[in-house]
């Protein structure tokens, strides 16, 4: 099950603390690197595709209305 937007920062915040305490050894330290740089693509995925959204919303002949939005994948 995807984890929702929040979620997906709560965990980052976490894997950040976890790096900065650097009890980490190198392996694990890595593996949490990587974790937290895939988490972070798929937030600023999420990010991109709300600004489009929003960019259509508001770029309606001024009036705001709602465009179903599809994504590049």
């Amino acid at each position: 099950m995807k984890k929702s937007f929040e979620e997906q920062i709560e965990k980052l915040e976490q894997i950040v603390k976890e790096l900065e305490k650097g009890e980490l050894n190198l392996e694990d330290s890595v593996s949490k690197f990587e974790e937290g740089i895939k988490i972070s693509k798929e937030c600023n995925k999420e990010l991109e595709n709300a600004e489009k959204k929003i960019t259509i919303l508001i770029n309606q002949n001024g009036e705001i209305s709602e465009e179903e939005f599809k994504t590049e994948e």
